[in-house]
């Protein structure tokens, strides 16, 4: 599947305008056309031209009572069905593409479910990889309890969420949820993969719609580590190579650093 370069296209220069425009409506919360000519490099009749353009279309308004020009509440209309996995993927996505140039092997980026029965699939770079493996769509639902990013956000979230995750899982009937009914063997594995600061799969684990490697084996392997605000896991990325190309120990050890780093750069930022 062919990925678009989009450093071979041009840009459209009036639409960067226009959203520079309203960006600046949206810092200053209402303006002036001088204030909106003063805080960018272009003459004042290309900015009425675009404030112009922008009213007639209903993304900004003119007031009534003072004459400034601010955004419309059209805008927030755009924002319906986004949310924060939303921000967490825009925000998670070029460091994603940054450790697949550096390693190679593609990153995937998951949070919990609502259900919190499955963690979903919300960013990858599987599509960059020079390697061929399996690529599972944006919105892939991911076995909590085998998969190396459900492991390690069970591993590393609070005690209250670990066990309300556990519990919902107790009360599914997949085959592939059982390993949690032996919870103290379950928690001693968690305990484990929190010293390590890193999880793996389970080893029964295959991946795909049919988690059980005696129903399916994608021939991956994977390690994970949290992405945590404020001490709250909000999400997981892993790492993922083909098995058979290397042992765990030697992604480990050349590896984990940056994938330990590129969650970092993730919450930095998403917490800035």
């Amino acid at each position: 599947m062919k990925t678009l370069d989009r450093s071979k296209y041009k840009t459209i220069r009036a639409l960067e305008r226009g959203l520079h425009v309203m960006q600046i409506l949206q810092q200053k919360r209402a303006a002036t056309l001088n204030q909106v000519y003063q805080a960018t490099d272009l003459p004042r009749p290309t900015i009425l031209r675009i404030l112009r353009t922008l009213e007639g279309a209903g993304w900004v308004r003119r007031g009534l009572g003072d004459g400034l020009y601010r955004n419309s509440f059209k805008i927030k209309g755009m924002l319906k069905g986004l949310d924060d996995s939303d921000r967490l993927a825009e925000i998670a996505a070029p460091f994603l593409d940054i450790l697949c140039r550096e390693a190679s092997w593609p990153s995937d980026l998951a949070v919990i479910h609502h259900e919190k029965v499955y963690m979903e699939l919300i960013e990858t770079s599987r599509t960059k990889t020079p390697f061929l493996l399996k690529r599972d769509e944006i919105g892939h639902m991911i076995n909590i309890p085998l998969s190396a990013m459900g492991r390690a956000y069970l591993a590393f979230c609070d005690q209250s969420e670990r066990d309300d995750i556990i519990n919902n899982l107790k009360e599914t009937k997949s085959a592939a949820n059982q390993i949690v009914k032996n919870k103290k063997i379950f928690l001693n594995d968690l305990e484990k993969i929190k010293i390590n600061g890193y999880a793996t799969r389970e080893p029964s684990f295959g991946g795909g719609e049919r988690p059980l490697k005696s129903s399916y084996d994608d021939g991956l392997q994977a390690i994970a580590v949290p992405i945590r605000i404020e001490g709250k896991v909000i999400g997981c990325i892993s790492l993922v190579w083909v098995r058979q190309a290397a042992t765990i120990e030697e992604i480990v050890e050349k590896f984990l650093i940056n994938l330990k780093e590129t969650a970092n750069k993730i919450e930095i930022t998403y917490g800035g």
